[in-house]
C-alpha cells in the first residue's frame, strides 16, 4: 500500500468561458449555430491565409491560425493543425543547421554581389534615369 505524502488537490471550477461552452452544447439548436460560426470564421481566416501564400501577407500566420480556430470545434482541424506543427518544428531544425545556415549565407551574398553589379552596370550605361524615360535604347538592340 502507497503512502500519499501530498494531499490531493481539489478538482478545479470550470471557468466562465467553459460554463457558457457547456450551456450552449446543452441546445442543440444554439449548439450547430456556434459550430457553424466557428466553421464561417476559421474556414474564412485559413482561406485568406491560403490567398496570402501567393499575394502579398502572412499566410502561413493565417493558416494556421484559421485552423486553431477550426480546431476548437473540430478534430480534423486539430489533427491538422498538429501536422502543421511538427513540419514548422522539422522547418526550424532543419533551418537553424549550421550548414544550411552557411549555405544560405553564401547564396545570399552571391545574390546581392550580383545585383549590386547589375546596378552598377545600369548606372554606368543610363545614369539616373529610369528605364521608361531612356531616349536612345541602343544598349538593347
Amino acid at each position: 500500500m502507497a503512502i500519499k505524502n501530498e494531499k490531493e488537490a481539489p478538482p478545479a471550477e470550470p471557468r466562465r468561458i467553459h460554463r457558457f461552452r457547456e450551456r450552449i452544447r446543452r441546445n442543440r439548436l444554439l449548439n450547430t449555430a456556434w459550430r457553424l460560426g466557428v466553421f464561417a470564421v476559421g474556414s474564412a481566416v485559413l482561406l485568406g491565409g491560403l490567398i496570402m501564400m501567393v499575394t502579398p501577407g502572412p499566410g502561413i500566420l493565417g493558416i494556421v491560425v484559421g485552423l486553431a480556430i477550426l480546431a476548437t470545434e473540430f478534430a480534423w482541424a486539430q489533427r491538422a493543425l498538429h501536422r502543421a506543427r511538427a513540419a514548422a518544428d522539422r522547418a526550424k531544425e532543419k533551418a537553424l543547421d549550421p550548414r544550411a545556415r552557411r549555405r544560405n549565407l553564401i547564396v545570399g551574398t552571391f545574390t546581392a554581389v550580383l545585383a549590386a553589379a547589375a546596378l552598377t552596370a545600369y548606372l554606368a550605361i543610363y545614369g539616373f534615369v529610369v528605364p521608361w524615360n531612356i531616349d536612345d535604347p541602343t544598349f538593347w538592340t
